[in-house]
């Protein structure tokens, strides 16, 4: 009796063991190893937003999080409803798990993202709504980097006086500029700030015009936003670039720049996606504005690169001195997204 209750009982452990074993295989064999993402680019890869992306997915890839491989296709500058009949086909065509939106887009996602509710939408910066669900509101802040390159310029600064040319007023424009200013009267409080905006994404004449303009009214160091250095070269005077490190656009002008890096982005819409696909989780997109500080890897700021001999010694420790305070959380630069030609 004994011997048959032990017999029955080995046979019962043996059939738990084996529907373990089968649940942990098909489990495995239901990870997904591929991820195909769709980019929908606002301004072009040549652009420091757009640019930094897709460098940052290379690393993001290099890396195979969750034993992925990371593939993509990213279209021309799209917007309105170009945009959305892009994103439409890109999820009807059942061949992408992620579309990446990089920059306003959710008022196109929102059309879209009950119909794919299995789809991961991602919509960047000021101006979208966070939706939730399965759209990902991901916000890009360089205000950390673009203090520094500020306190950099109220040190060098002669003149003491320092201009600025942006692209639109807006939340995370005005943050960056206002950052620079900031960090600039904190080292020399006799800094004046002249400031203008060209009201577009891409235009260099109009780029140009405005930074000539500051420099005939004495401005003697120039943060630069739009992408135009000539009028730099052409007065012999250092400038910052913005999003990406731009020296070799203008290696005898361009002292610093502001990065953006975005792979901690990319590596939490990845864990979304996984969490959905392998482990069952319900997407959460955010409602609010999340960005990654520069102690999170987040932004940077540019080597100096032959321009380092420019940049007096002791200015270069108190930077130094400052960005390590940035990175371990002891100095908080303030964020300031009040439109800067009101101050």
């Amino acid at each position: 009796m004994i011997t048959t209750f032990i017999r029955r009982l080995a046979t019962l452990v043996a059939l738990v063991i084996a529907l373990i074993a089968m649940n942990q295989a098909k489990s495995q064999a239901a990870e997904p190893d591929k991820l195909r993402i769709a980019v929908i680019l606002s301004a072009g890869i040549e652009s420091g937003w757009d640019g930094t992306l897709i460098e940052a997915l290379e690393r993001v890839k290099a890396k195979k999080p969750h034993g992925l491989d990371i593939t993509w296709k990213y279209t021309d500058p799209l917007w309105g409803d170009d945009a959305g009949d892009a994103m439409r086909l890109f999820a009807e065509s059942g061949q992408y798990d992620i579309i990446w939106a990089n920059s306003t887009y959710s008022d196109q996602v929102k059309k879209l993202k009950d119909e794919f509710p299995n789809i991961l939408f991602v919509v960047v910066g000021s101006g979208n709504e966070g939706l939730g669900g399965n759209q990902y509101w991901i916000y890009k802040r360089v205000h950390e980097p673009a203090y520094l390159l500020g306190f950099i310029a109220g040190k060098m600064s002669k003149s003491n006086k320092l201009g600025a040319v942006g692209t639109f007023v807006a939340d995370d424009v005005n943050d960056e500029i206002n950052a620079f200013f900031a960090g600039a009267k904190a080292a020399n409080s006799k800094i004046e700030r002249t400031v203008a905006f060209i009201e577009s994404w891409y235009d260099p004449a109009k780029a140009s015009e405005f930074t000539a303009a500051q420099i005939a009214t004495g401005a003697d160091l120039v943060f630069q936003l739009t992408g135009t250095f000539k009028p730099c070269e052409e007065a012999k005077i250092l400038c910052f670039g913005n999003f990406q490190d731009q020296n070799s656009f203008s290696p005898s002008t361009i002292l610093s720049s502001t990065v953006s890096l975005w792979d901690p982005d990319i590596n939490l819409i990845v864990d979304a996606w996984w969490a959905h696909v392998a482990e069952g989780k319900p997407y959460a997109g955010n409602t609010e504005k999340h960005w990654f500080p520069m102690k999170d890897g987040g932004s940077t700021m540019a080597p100096y690169h032959e321009l380092e001999a420019k940049l007096p010694e002791n200015v270069r420790a108190e930077v130094e001195e400052l960005k390590a305070k940035i990175m371990a959380g002891t100095f908080e630069v303030p964020l300031d997204v009040s439109d800067p030609k009101a101050h």
